[in-house]
């Protein structure tokens, strides 16, 4: 089994920055692609930004310039720098995972708990 556990969350002004971090742990032989999703209230969870064990990343428009996605391979940890932060950016942020299980010879999608960011004055 793997656990992904999130921190960093909290309320901050519009404009202010917010780092989440995501950690990874268990039964982990490789992770392929880790990343951050998010869901307001009424709306569908949105891939946020992803990044590759390599370092490619991948960014929602409205993130763009303003949110960077960081990884450490050997912690199995990814955080996610959020900067000039909008009231449209208030929703629980999910960190994902891909989880190559080496004794199942497949690999594995994992979902952590969520973290609330609010973005209010």
């Amino acid at each position: 089994q793997v656990q992904l556990v999130e921190s960093g969350g909290g309320l901050v002004q519009p404009g202010g920055s917010l780092r989440l971090s995501c950690a990874a742990s268990g039964s982990i032989f490789s992770i392929n692609v880790m990343g951050w999703y998010r869901q307001a209230p009424g709306k569908e969870r949105e891939l946020v930004a992803a990044i590759t064990r390599g370092g490619s990343t991948n960014y929602a428009d409205s993130v763009k310039g303003r949110f960077t996605i960081s990884r450490d391979n050997a912690k199995n940890t990814i955080h996610l720098q959020m900067n000039s932060l909008k009231p449209e950016d208030t929703a629980v942020y999910y960190c994902n995972a891909d989880v190559y299980n080496f004794a199942m010879r497949d690999e594995y999608n994992y979902w952590g708990q969520g973290t609330q960011v609010t973005v209010s004055s």
